[in-house]
């Protein structure tokens, strides 16, 4: 058996130290987001546009914060500050206590999941970190795409069982009024209404925290990931 020398492990032990910082840090970048997120829906619930007969914001603060904490810390963080919010949310959403929350969830981490399933793809180079890969525009906009793509998909099943659930005595009234077409109601309402909300919602989801975290350069102040 070959004896580490004092250099490795010095190395080591920096190796280590770097990576337990590193996970403080996300874990604390984490909880201040989240927390950060809870705040700004106690000051913005009531001032937020909402998609008229929906209730949905058509720019949701919340969502934006959560996606800035993924850009900002990483894979970990973004899905635990996720996480944190919904929790935190569920005790104060009148509309649709537990739902409302969890479909919040479910919509944010659809969008992140891509972009952390296609850098898992990308061949390790040495000093490049994974923010400034997703940082290319080129590369944000594929992941943006698949991640709308995938975000529709599960808000169309999450609203196909709500709707013949807890929303069930709703659903003859629902319509594409907002749009200008009252007569289209019922479910094929909701697949047209879900399809153009989501789309619309995860543009700003996705360009404002690009904008934030990228333009301000956070990412380098911080250079977790």
């Amino acid at each position: 058996m070959v004896e580490k020398t004092e250099e490795q492990t010095s190395e080591e032990r920096e190796t280590s130290m770097s990576k337990s910082s590193q996970l403080v840090l996300q874990i604390s970048g984490a909880a201040l987001f989240g927390a950060l997120s809870l705040v700004v829906s106690a000051f913005t619930t009531e001032f937020v546009p909402r998609v008229p007969g929906w209730g949905i914001a058509i720019i949701d603060p919340v969502s934006i914060i959560w996606v800035m904490c993924f850009l900002v810390f990483g894979a970990k963080s973004g899905i635990l500050c996720c996480l944190i919010g919904t929790l935190g949310l569920m005790p104060f959403d009148t509309s649709l206590p537990i739902v409302g929350p969890i479909m919040k969830f479910s919509a944010t981490l659809s969008l992140i999941i891509v972009p952390i399933l296609f850098l898992k793809l990308y061949r390790n180079e040495e000093g490049v970190r994974n923010s400034q890969k997703i940082k290319k525009p080129r590369n944000y906009v594929v992941y943006g795409i698949f991640g709308v793509i995938l975000r529709i998909g599960v808000m169309l099943i999450a609203n196909f069982l709500i709707f013949i659930t807890v929303l069930a005595h709703v659903l003859p009234y629902v319509s594409l009024e907002f749009i200008g077409l009252p007569s289209i109601s019922g479910w094929t309402a909701i697949i047209i209404g879900v399809i153009i909300i989501n789309a619309v919602t995860s543009l700003w989801d996705l360009l404002v925290p690009y904008l934030i975290v990228f333009g301000a350069k956070i990412d380098q102040i911080f250079s977790v990931w």
